[in-house]
């Protein structure tokens, strides 16, 4: 009986379930990249399956907000980001954020939308400045899109400090928030304070890994905030877990 309720006990701390029972200190935040009319891939999201996921977002009761509204006593809040800029964001995603009364932020990495990405069709400048503010957030991703774990940390300031200066220059406006390309970041000790200090330095507010666990929030960790992995393949069913659980896997 004590093993079961020990057992028990670590399915709730691992997959945060406590926070279920806490709606205004939990914050889901939602990791997509493309959006395709067809599309299962690990990146891609095909639009029928994305309208399926907002349709149940709203009919849950969830409320999005931006990451500038994060700190609103909201019940069940979520922001819902996507990375990178692809064009087929902006040929897909006003409509239904709309239909749906949802909001999105989108980490743009500039070098991707000055130079493109691979076989990639990326937005354009003018095409970021199109998108309402009421349904879309700028935030920043990074100029050159690089794993940060192998850039020292006047190169990741220098980095961000371009991404920030191209967006500005194009009068683009944008919130301090960044997701780490590849979600990656320090891991060793001093190099992860010392990032952390430079984050700081440049006013950014939140930064955003994997980790695929819903937040407990306000934390103590601003710049470790985790998203969860939206998958292509995922079906409704697995999205519905993944809103409560996080994590689907122990391992």
């Amino acid at each position: 009986m004590i093993f079961f309720a020990i057992l028990l006990g670590l399915f709730f701390s691992y997959f945060r379930i406590y926070l279920y029972f806490f709606p205004r200190k939990r914050l889901t935040i939602l990791m997509y990249h493309k959006v395709e009319k067809e599309g299962d891939t690990e990146l891609t999201v095909s639009a029928e399956n994305l309208e399926k996921q907002f349709k149940y977002i709203k009919e849950k009761a969830y409320r999005s907000v931006f990451f500038k509204e994060i700190h609103s006593e909201f019940r069940k809040k979520i922001i819902i980001t996507f990375d990178d800029g692809y064009y087929n964001n902006y040929e897909f995603l006003p409509s239904l954020l709309q239909k749906y009364d949802l909001k999105a932020t989108i980490f743009i990495s500039t070098s991707f939308i000055e130079n493109g990405y691979d076989e990639n069709k990326m937005m354009g400048f003018e095409d970021l400045k199109k998108l309402s503010s009421n349904f879309f957030e700028i935030a920043l991703h990074s100029h050159s899109h690089q794993n940060f774990r192998t850039l020292s940390n006047s190169e990741i300031e220098n980095d961000l400090k371009l991404n920030m200066q191209i967006l500005e220059s194009h009068q683009i406006q944008y919130s301090k928030v960044l997701a780490y390309p590849y979600g990656k970041y320090p891991k060793n000790g001093a190099e992860q304070e010392k990032l952390f200090h430079t984050l700081k330095k440049l006013g950014i507010d939140f930064a955003v890994r994997i980790g695929n666990k819903i937040n407990y929030f306000p934390n103590a960790k601003p710049y470790e905030l985790c998203r969860i992995d939206i998958k292509g393949e995922d079906s409704l069913q697995r999205f519905k877990l993944k809103l409560i659980l996080g994590k689907l896997k122990l391992f």
